[in-house]
């Protein structure tokens, strides 16, 4: 063996092993992780049953959980149907290669090359595999603030900085500060559109990022709430050979949070670096429903407006009883600034059972509130004009299940 061959193969062994170490260092956090903790009051996400609310604090029978925007349509009626006539086959990995067959009805409905594509249980799992492939202590993670946690706490892994980039003044992501953050980036973050204002980056300003980024640093653009807005998106950007991953998910509009399917989309060579940190099979259901659900030309178009007729008259009403929200929010989520600490409110609604969103920290009196069904809804305004009513007062309030609901602020009462 020639020294370049072994000095080759002692690197991919080392980027192997580092890979393995950083993957089993850190906890994939996902939406219903950070609701979760949202609802404690532990500094940091629980762990074990409490992360999937199998605990003794799992909120009461009858309560309106609006506070990780999910989908309250759930699965639609075909993906449903293609989990019960593929459950049957559960015993096996893949008999019928439905993963496959998925990949290549979202390949054909893109314009993009098959291997453009990788299939996992949500979005979660790539994100934050994209953070720890392409930072380190040498390259940072820049992202905007606020937006979704996750990338950040993959990023601590990896030891790399975090840069945090505030909105721009439509709150939308602030593109040319991002590029201009760090010449030495390795990620940057675009969550478009972003969780948790529901505002809109538009797709030139992406575009721009890309063709003045840092070299060496990609752009992580994540997808999430695409379908549920008028942002254009960018996957002909990674069929034009960009240095970007696009991240999907079928947990927002598709409603199978529960059920898990989400896509990483780049050139090849960038996939190959997340696979050192590992990649489970699918399980068929998930790959079937997804399947269904792309297949139905209708989900899309009906269920943008029905969540987007709940969140226009939701806003509506709180523009008229004078409420702040932030932005121009397009999506399934909202925030609202209440002029006091946000985690009182989030107490206090959650005693009077309406659970809503989390804060961020550099907007302390802003609360993330999610878009239910209708009666959800109108539950979540008799409650929030009841407690923006009120004074704010130190009291250890409980909520309809007898749990504590202070989270170990001042609740507002």
């Amino acid at each position: 063996m020639d020294a370049g061959k072994s000095s080759n193969q002692a690197m991919g062994r080392r980027s192997f092993l580092r890979a393995a170490a950083l993957a089993a260092a850190t906890p994939i956090l996902t939406e219903a992780h950070l609701a979760q903790a949202a609802q404690t009051a532990a500094a940091a996400p629980p762990s074990g049953m409490a992360l999937h609310g199998q605990s003794p604090n799992a909120p009461p029978p009858g309560a309106v959980l609006i506070n990780a925007n999910e989908n309250p349509l759930g699965p639609s009626k075909a993906a449903c149907d293609a989990i019960v006539r593929v459950a049957p086959l559960g015993g096996r990995y893949d008999l019928n290669g439905e993963t496959a067959m998925l990949v290549s009805a979202f390949a054909a409905q893109h314009g993009l090359k098959e291997d453009h594509i990788a299939v996992y249980a949500g979005s979660s799992e790539p994100l934050h595999y994209t953070v720890l492939a392409f930072t380190s202590p040498t390259r940072s993670f820049v992202t905007a603030d606020p937006s979704y946690e996750a990338g950040m706490r993959a990023a601590m892994t990896s030891q790399a900085k975090v840069v945090k980039v505030p909105l721009a003044a439509d709150y939308g992501h602030d593109v040319k500060a991002m590029v201009a953050a760090d010449p030495q980036a390795g990620v940057i973050y675009i969550c478009n559109p972003n969780n948790p204002t529901g505002t809109t980056t538009a797709k030139q300003d992406i575009v721009w990022a890309l063709d003045n980024k840092p070299a060496g640093a990609i752009l992580l653009v994540d997808e999430a709430y695409i379908h549920l807005s008028d942002a254009g998106d960018v996957l002909d950007m990674v069929a034009a050979g960009k240095d970007l991953i696009v991240l999907r998910t079928f947990s927002k509009i598709y409603g199978m949070a529960g059920i898990r399917c989400g896509f990483a989309v780049g050139r090849p060579d960038l996939l190959a670096k997340l696979t050192p940190f590992g990649q489970n099979a699918m399980p068929i259901t998930g790959s079937a429903a997804a399947r269904a659900s792309l297949e139905d030309a209708t989900l899309v178009p009906t269920r943008k407006k029905i969540i987007g007729d709940t969140r226009r008259d939701t806003l509506a009403w709180l523009k008229a009883n004078n409420y702040k929200v932030i932005g121009a929010p397009e999506t399934n989520c909202f925030m609202i600034d209440t002029g006091r600490d946000g985690k009182s409110v989030i107490a206090a609604m959650k005693a009077l059972n309406v659970y809503i969103g989390r804060t961020w920290p550099i907007w302390p009196n802003a609360v993330r509130v999610s878009v239910g069904t209708p009666e959800e809804m109108a539950k979540f305004k008799t409650a929030f004009k009841t407690v923006m009513d009120s004074k704010a007062v130190a009291l250890e309030t409980h909520d309809a299940g007898g749990h504590r609901a202070d989270l170990g602020y001042y609740a507002t009462l």
